[in-house]
């Protein structure tokens, strides 16, 4: 047998003539590679035109969801892809195409990579970077593949570890309809057209919640004024595989309603692109292998292991570190044993094995026994404890900790300046431009007992981030007059560490004195499930798990986060690892959910019920100056000079809010105290109240400059420049044309500020000529009269 070397469908091998062996395959010849170069060249021609005629034929379908049309095609574009899709809502399109490899790797688990790439000329951009390209990854980016990632793994067959690449492209965006839905269509149609191992097809819709409506698919200007943004993949007998959503306080009856919606709209995706896969006529590839234990070692395994196991997994006295170190120690013991009895058995074979029998020993005590590892029953929560106040220097700061779970959570203040700016693609696609509020959620080596390198944020740390951030957003005031970053570091893990990150954010926030609307609790839900021998699509029996352990996630088949206040749903994130769950398990989880999280509030509230009313002392302050137009150019200074000087001595941050009025941030009080100093001492009323209009004024020079010269009309005002266009009525380059030297006083008139930058206007010219002026000096306090003009000079004030 061989395959061909692009369209990779087997053949049988038949040898027409001894020096040209080719395969037939129905009508297409595929060349193996020998024979004459003439020969070669002419065979890899007709096959390829025979793959490229085969596929050139379109294959488009529609599904009506709402007001707008998705339409998903296939067979134009990427055609040497195992398979290769365009969704298209509105003008927003994106191409997703999906290659696997036909020899597996030496990897434990499936090696599936997921890229979502934002494309500028999508948006009609050119990207702002020094080569005007597009580097590296953004968040948007990343957590959109993520999002992907998530809803197709679980489809993939068991075992099947052959390098996977799912890329995502967005070809086009017309800033109404977001993306990011449209890719995990496009990954469900690319896999199912392609001859990839995959269960799917899957379906994903957006649900909105506008006035009490529930919007499918929303536009971008719909989802600006939508309480709820619900991300929901379905499968096929209306299961949801992944869900993902943020809400401002969304009650649970709402949430409930719209992931049924959400589900009965992905069933008309799938029937669709299922469609499509059957006029494709695409046959699913056999892989070489599927990776699974050997029942005979598995069987010897048990043998071995599984009373050893048992004793471990139903000692409540254990913790992590010593419940993993006696599994280790059993493993070690067992693969040994199998080693000797099963020579010749793979590496994998033998791991396996004892994974195998480790897993399904740990889950037959919950399923069978309604016990867990720690002893706690099915719905318990682990012991909580909450600490605010931790370090006094900083604007706010909390200590969660649940079970051997522990995060430290920090508030930052600073400028509004200190905002995040998104790039100019995902402010083109998503419409967001910055946000002054951020979690960044950190996850060190250490949490684990493990040693790592801290080389910056990585896609887990970023996701886990994200979702803690959606969880508090919705109660943070919308006019809080500083940026808002809340840091969360995980000093001990052991499950659910981004959930007690919203907890701990909750508390710090409320220590830092931000007048959230309400505390924030999050919790995360497990399941053990036994699916039916007869059909393994369903399932038979299963088992909630309330605040789940890490070897409940790692041994489990799912991990449902779950946060919000005591009145409604603020953020979830329903990781599946199994192919799908019925409505009945996401209603309960979500019931188990509410539940849980109203006690953790309850414990929360015993450490700090509400907001501070009081930031503390040396908490940042932000003051607003009004400055009239006729000190802004003394207030800002010659090219920003006195701004700069004032921003580097003091440390604060001014920002111009309209016209007459600067906002001045700093980041301590006395930092303010400084600043308000400095700005009386440049802003100072002084003798120019009592200049007039049109008057004439004995002007000191006090510089020469290229432009012109710097006068002042009395000895304590700032230098004025007087342009070379207002010394005489003669074109002049440079002040030295006309004599003019440091020190020497000059006549110049005075009218007034200009009001667009408030600068002093002077001008000598205009006393070049006969007409009669009066002259003011202040200095001297008397008039004299110039030129042909009878009128007394008043004196000056």
């Amino acid at each position: 047998m061989a395959a061909c070397r692009r369209c990779r469908t087997e053949m049988v091998r038949l040898f027409i003539h001894p020096k040209f062996p080719i395969s037939l395959n129905g009508n297409v010849m595929h060349f193996l590679g020998l024979g004459s170069k003439a020969a070669q060249g002419h065979v890899v021609r007709r096959c390829h035109q025979s793959v490229w005629s085969s596929h050139s034929t379109v294959k488009k379908v529609g599904v009506d969801l709402g007001e707008r049309k998705l339409e998903i095609s296939t067979g134009k574009l990427a055609r040497f892809a195992d398979g290769s899709a365009v969704v298209q809502v509105g003008d927003t399109s994106v191409m997703v195409t999906a290659v696997s490899k036909t020899k597996p790797t030496s990897s434990q688990f499936m090696p599936l990579v997921v890229d979502y790439r934002q494309k500028a000329a999508a948006a009609g951009r050119i990207p702002t970077n020094y080569l005007r390209r597009e580097l590296g990854t953004t968040d948007n980016e990343i957590l959109t593949s993520r999002l992907i990632d998530r809803s197709i793994r679980p489809l993939f067959p068991a075992g099947y570890f052959y390098d996977t690449q799912v890329l995502c492209n967005l070809l086009a965006v017309d800033g109404v309809n977001d993306p990011d839905v449209l890719a995990i269509n496009g990954a469900s149609a690319a896999l199912a057209v392609s001859d990839i191992p995959w269960n799917g097809p899957i379906g994903a819709v957006r649900m909105g919640l506008v006035d009490g409506e529930f919007l499918v698919n929303p536009t971008r200007k719909e989802m600006s004024s939508s309480t709820l943004n619900l991300v929901v993949v379905g499968g096929p007998h209306s299961q949801v595989v992944m869900m993902e959503a943020a809400g401002e306080n969304v009650l649970q009856q709402d949430f409930c309603h719209a992931v049924k919606l959400g589900v009965k709209h992905t069933q008309q995706i799938i029937l669709a692109i299922q469609q499509l896969a059957k006029e494709c006529s695409v046959s699913k590839r056999t892989p070489q292998k599927l990776f699974a234990a050997v029942a005979e070692i598995v069987e010897y395994a048990r043998q071995l292991a599984s009373e050893k196991i048992y004793a471990v997994y139903t000692d409540s006295s254990h913790d992590k570190i010593s419940r993993d170190e006696a599994i280790k120690k059993i493993r070690l013991e067992t693969e040994e044993l199998i080693r000797e009895r099963f020579p010749d058995a793979d590496p994998y074979e033998v791991m396996e094995s004892f994974n195998t029998v480790s897993k399904q020993t740990f889950r037959n005590i919950t399923l069978n026994e309604y016990r867990r590892c720690d002893g706690r029953d099915l719905t318990s929560l682990r012991n909580i404890s909450c600490e605010v106040d931790i370090f006094k220097p900083l604007h706010g700061s909390a200590l969660f900790q649940r079970g051997q779970t522990q995060v430290l959570c920090t508030v930052t203040f600073d400028s509004l300046e200190s905002s995040i700016k998104t790039d100019i693609i995902t402010t083109a696609v998503s419409g967001v431009k910055d946000k002054n509020f951020m979690l960044h959620y950190e996850f060190p080596p250490y949490a684990t007992n493990e040693i790592g390198k801290m080389n910056g944020m990585n896609r887990r740390e970023l996701g886990h981030g994200a979702l803690a951030e959606k969880s508090l957003k919705p109660v943070i005031p919308k006019d809080f007059p500083f940026t808002i970053r809340v840091t969360s570091e995980v000093l001990e893990s052991n499950g659910s560490s981004s959930m007690a990150s919203a907890c701990g954010g909750s508390l710090a926030l409320m220590d830092a004195g931000v007048p959230i609307s309400s505390a924030v609790a999050g919790v995360a839900i497990g399941l053990i499930s036994k699916p039916n021998p007869e059909n393994p699509s369903e399932i038979q029996d299963y088992k909630l798990l309330t605040d789940i352990l890490g070897i409940e996630d790692y041994n489990g088949d799912m991990d449902f986060k779950m946060a919000g206040t005591n009145k409604g749903i603020t953020a979830l994130q329903a990781d599946v690892k199994i192919p799908g769950l019925p409505l009945k398990i996401v209603m309960e989880a979500i019931q188990q959910a509410t539940v849980a999280k109203k006690e953790i509030l309850g414990i929360m509230n015993k450490a700090i019920a509400k907001p501070r009313l009081n930031r503390k002392e040396n908490g940042p302050v932000v003051e607003t100056v009004r400055v009239p137009i006729s000190k802004r150019a003394r207030f800002v200074g010659p090219g920003g000079y006195n701004l700069r000087k004032l921003q580097a001595e003091t440390g604060v941050t001014i920002s111009q809010v309209d016209e007459e009025t600067f906002s001045i941030f700093a980041p301590t009080p006395s930092a303010m105290y400084e600043a308000q100093e400095f700005i009386s001492e440049i802003c100072k009323d002084d003798q120019e109240q009592q200049l007039e209009f049109g008057a004439v004024y004995t002007a000191t020079i006090t510089e020469i400059r290229d432009i012109g010269v710097m006068v002042k009309l009395y000895p304590n005002m700032s230098a004025v420049l007087l342009h070379n266009s207002q010394l005489d009525h003669k074109r002049i380059k440079h002040p030295s044309a006309l004599g003019l030297e440091v020190g020497q006083q000059i006549q110049v008139k005075y009218f007034g500020r200009d009001p667009t930058d408030g600068r002093m206007r002077l001008s000598r010219k205009v006393l070049q000529s006969p007409t009669a002026t009066v002259v003011k000096t202040l200095s001297d306090k008397f008039s004299i009269a110039v030129g042909t003009s009878n009128s007394q000079a008043s004196n000056a004030s």
